[in-house]
């Protein structure tokens, strides 16, 4: 059957297709679709877990017990999930498994330009890494094969760009999922360091099994069609190639990028008399290259930041510009900000207010270090906010105590957080931490968390007491507060604030786009009343403009929260 799909898409039917039995993750873009599509089908289980670590080892107790297994997540979330990875390498798989990393070139929802790669050479890992939905479809089906057969969890490597782009897909029939018996193996899979020593061996003889295997195989394929120019190159990037150079060049397209093709590479290199590396981010095969000997042009003409495009290719080329269509350059600009009635912005205004300093986390209320709330100092990685809080105080002491705070959110809480709070408690700094509890996680499009009481397919499930389980890990002072109401917001945190003991305050109100809030009528502003005195427009409120010199409401974005209108010093909204 084929079907037009996005390669996210792709790549949960061809995981399914492959007999999948279980899957884990957690959302991050651009990987969440991969599970959110798995969720659909009833006949395999799927799940989102608190982060990346639980995941990788859920799907890791599947594979032991037998079953084909998979976990997907974004670059920066295979951090987290980096120290069952590298374990992995050693105990290899008993179910075939996959683990699916999406990085994001270009940054497009992300703090960093990662290539994971680096990881599946560290960790000595084969990775697959498709160039289309089609590829998608039968490198994550073919895993589990691989994976199985040489006795190691398999990588599959998407970008943004591919996860996110549709292109036609035939898919086969489905293999049944098969449940293989389960032998106790202590040798195998107990890492402790008498077993781990007799591991290594394995897992470089598995290395070298499988670089002869890449010189022959589905994912690496030399496409020869002229003499003159060579071209190396993998994923998005191989797209890019093609639609510029056609076939006017021989171009040999890397599948697999761990381990390398040596034998393809060397026998590529020696039919063309220019040969050149063309991939994004980091220099991975190009290195490899030259350490066969082999002469080539890589990062000296092909940058090594951001995303590629086929004005990359022949601007490298120096070929003839093709004619564009571009939006005029006096458009403003038009910046990410939170949503008109998003309850992150009235617990920022007051931070903002106070100026009160604030290390931030990742989700969509980082948005509140842009203007005209710019209320956060700091965000760094997930959880980061509330141990980096109980480093800055313990640094900076009294004189930051008193008018510092962590934000986070709650799914963020349950990804990481937990473990910066217990160390607040047990080394006591006098730290305020802000859960911002939205009931959802936002900023991947509205995934269920531990918080929110369903799971993954929206059916009831255990539901985390955030009041409860913040007193339980050892934090005394608990508030929740409205953040629709300012003052009663700024209150409590100017009394947790000035209280000499750790304190954690809850700013509690579901995302404005949960299709069970129901919103209020729209604001209006009476233009005679206004005095223009813009306070409202420090909101940085979407629905909140200026025109002949008033304040006016959108009507249309307005949600009627009511926050402006505590602003409003001259009853101007109504």
């Amino acid at each position: 059957m084929k079907k037009l799909m996005i390669g996210n898409q792709a790549v949960s039917a061809g995981l399914h297709d492959g007999g999948l039995g279980v899957v884990s993750s957690y959302p991050g873009t651009p990987s969440t679709e991969i599970t959110e599509f798995l969720s659909k089908y009833d006949d395999i289980h799927s799940e989102w877990a608190p982060n990346e670590k639980v995941a990788c080892e859920v799907a890791f107790g599947a594979s032991l017990a037998g079953a084909r297994s998979a976990c997907a997540m974004k670059h920066v979330g295979l951090n987290v999930a980096a120290d069952p990875l590298f374990t992995l390498s050693y105990t290899g798989v008993n179910g075939g498994m996959v683990i699916c990393v999406a990085d994001d070139p270009a940054m497009h929802s992300s703090q960093n330009e990662q290539d994971s790669r680096h990881y599946a050479i560290a960790s000595k890992i084969p990775m697959l890494e498709p160039a289309d939905s089609q590829e998608a479809y039968d490198f994550a089906k073919s895993a589990f094969e691989l994976s199985e057969k040489f006795d190691t969890p398999v990588l599959l490597r998407m970008c943004t760009r591919i996860a996110h782009s549709q292109s036609v897909v035939e898919t086969a029939a489905a293999e049944p999922a098969v449940l293989k018996d389960y032998v106790k193996n202590p040798q195998k899979y107990i890492m402790m360091p008498g077993n781990a020593i007799k591991r290594h061996p394995f897992v470089e003889e598995r290395t070298n099994k499988l670089a002869d295997f890449a010189n022959d195989c589905i994912y690496n394929k030399a496409e020869m069609n002229s003499e003159e120019i060579g071209i190396i190159t993998s994923g998005c990037s191989y797209q890019y190639v093609k639609e510029v150079l056609g076939d006017s060049v021989s171009v040999l397209k890397i599948g697999m990028p761990n381990p390398l093709p040596d034998k393809l590479i060397k026998e590529f290199a020696s039919k063309v008399k220019k040969l050149y590396v063309i991939e994004e981010l980091d220099p991975i095969i190009e290195n490899h290259v030259k350490t066969l000997g082999i002469e080539v042009t890589g990062k000296e003409v092909f940058s090594i930041l951001g995303e590629f495009s086929q004005k990359t290719i022949k601007d490298a080329f120096d070929l003839e510009k093709t004619e564009s269509v571009s939006a005029d350059s006096f458009i403003p600009a038009r910046p990410p900000m939170m949503c008109a009635g998003c309850p992150h912005r009235g617990l920022f205004y007051v931070l903002s207010k106070n100026k009160i300093t604030a290390l931030g986390d990742i989700g969509c209320y980082t948005l509140g270090a842009v203007a005209p709330l710019t209320a956060l100092d700091s965000t760094l990685c997930m959880g980061a906010s509330i141990s980096g809080l109980h480093g800055f105080n313990l640094a900076r002491k009294e004189e930051s105590e008193k008018k510092s705070v962590a934000v986070i959110g709650d799914s963020t809480f349950m990804h990481s957080g937990m473990t910066g709070l217990v160390n607040i408690a047990y080394n006591a700094t006098n730290s305020t931490v802000i859960i911002l509890d939205n009931s959802i996680t936002g900023m991947t499009g509205h995934q269920q968390n531990p918080t929110t009481g369903y799971n993954i397919k929206g059916d009831p499930a255990a539901k985390v007491d955030l009041e409860a389980l913040c007193k339980a890990l050892g934090i005394n002072r608990v508030k929740v507060v409205d953040p629709y109401d300012l003052k009663g917001t700024e209150k409590v945190i100017k009394e947790e604030l000035s209280i000499a003991e750790p304190s954690v305050i809850i700013s509690r109100r579901p995302c404005v786009l949960l299709k069970y809030v129901k919103h209020e009528k729209p604001l209006k502003v009476v233009s005679d009343k206004c005095k223009s005195c813009k306070r409202c427009m420090t909101l940085g409120c979407p629905a909140i403009s200026m025109k002949d010199g008033k304040a006016r409401i959108d009507a249309t974005l307005c949600v009627g929260c009511g926050v402006c209108n505590q602003l409003c010093a001259f009853g101007a909204i109504e």
